[in-house]
């Protein structure tokens, strides 16, 4: 059912109570938490945003009041055995800023509140029992997928010493990159929204301290993910359907329309954009080395090269017949094995087109 939390200046958008839904534990998973955030996008700059203002990313009036969970957040043993019995919440996402926001723009009725929203709902979880959790996952896909990353180390901080607190990021793990015509569209994006929403204070400090005179670069996770203390675990295509349609062939730097063919199916590229598609995951891979997920102990990754994004909250991909596998696994037992330390989980997929237990279509959501 959604919960609406009423709060001052702790709104929507459009200024509607922010909300969430939640599937209450049971059994052995009733001290167990997952707080998982819904992704949609950002807005970066007033006419955006107030396109969004009025609809489920801008207003939780536009919200269905229940909502179906299923993968990650599935109340199945059989489809979700390590989690199914767990609290498990789902975030609605109406700030547009991967709850980092915290400024108003009167002049147009415009309420960037996304860091009091998250901050407000997860002391509300907290009242309703989270604080004497013994396991705890803050998780999200996309947009929610950043903000499991900026947020991680915050939500760790405001749990008990003994709980056992890790974060999962689904297909949140957005590159800074060039475009095809090799400019910076994706930075230049980020920046508007960090901007617009008044986020630099809200990224982490171990990042922004870090960046100079680039405080707003700590949207990217490649720079935040170096100095994160709580284990992580990243779920995540090396050929993101959003990631290529958006930083690395986004419409404003493809004029001629040469790519969009082949941004709705990568087997109607050229050679040469193949290569650049190739170039791209090389790119992604090196970013995540970097980063120190590659040989951190606490942080695990499963990689897969199916044109996807988003790939936890769908029970086809999470746990199903039809879920692509990267090394005699899928994603369910890769994320179950890492959170429980049964084994450390580092898979990471040969390149495109070589899986054929990727799904047939892009998954973009």
């Amino acid at each position: 059912f959604l919960f609406f939390w009423f709060g001052w200046c702790v709104v929507c958008l459009d200024g509607s109570p922010p909300a969430y839904h939640f599937d209450k534990g049971s059994g052995a998973g009733v001290d167990n938490w997952i707080v998982h955030m819904e992704g949609g996008g950002w807005c970066e700059d007033v006419p955006t945003c107030l396109s969004r203002k009025d609809t489920d990313l801008g207003s939780s009036k536009q919200m269905v009041k229940q909502f179906g969970f299923s993968g990650l957040l599935s109340g199945q043993q059989k489809s979700n055995p390590d989690f199914y019995n767990w609290n498990r919440i789902k975030v609605r996402y109406c700030d547009g800023s991967s709850f980092t926001g915290d400024a108003v723009d009167r002049a147009n009725n415009l309420f960037f509140k996304g860091n009091s929203i998250w901050e407000f709902i997860i002391a509300d979880l907290l009242a309703k029992g989270m604080r004497n959790a013994k396991n705890a996952i803050l998780s999200g896909c996309s947009a929610g997928g950043l903000a499991s990353i900026l947020h991680c180390d915050r939500f760790r901080a405001l749990l008990p010493a003994s709980t056992k607190v890790k974060c999962i990021s689904d297909a949140g793990f957005f590159l800074h990159a060039q475009d095809v015509s090799g400019g910076k569209h994706i930075e230049e994006f980020y920046g508007k929204v960090a901007r617009l929403h008044g986020s630099v204070k809200n990224l982490p400090a171990s990042c922004t301290s870090r960046m100079g005179a680039r405080p707003e670069l700590c949207f990217f996770p490649q720079y935040v993910v170096q100095t994160m203390q709580t284990p992580i675990f990243f779920v995540n295509s090396a050929y993101d359907s959003w990631q290529i349609k958006n930083i690395l062939a986004p419409s404003a730097a493809d004029k001629s329309k040469a790519w969009k063919s082949c941004k709705l199916d990568l087997k109607k590229c050229t050679a040469a954009q193949l290569k650049t598609i190739q170039d791209f995951r090389t790119q992604f891979l090196s970013a995540l080395n970097r980063a120190g997920v590659v040989n951190s102990p606490s942080k695990g990754m499963f990689i897969d090269s199916c044109y996807a994004h988003c790939q936890v909250g769908k029970q086809i991909q999470w746990s199903s017949d039809s879920s692509p596998v990267v090394s005699n696994m899928k994603i369910a037992k890769a994320v179950g094995d890492w959170y429980y330390e049964r084994s450390p989980i580092k898979k990471l997929d040969c390149p495109y087109p070589c899986n054929p237990t990727c799904p047939k279509v892009d998954s973009d959501s």
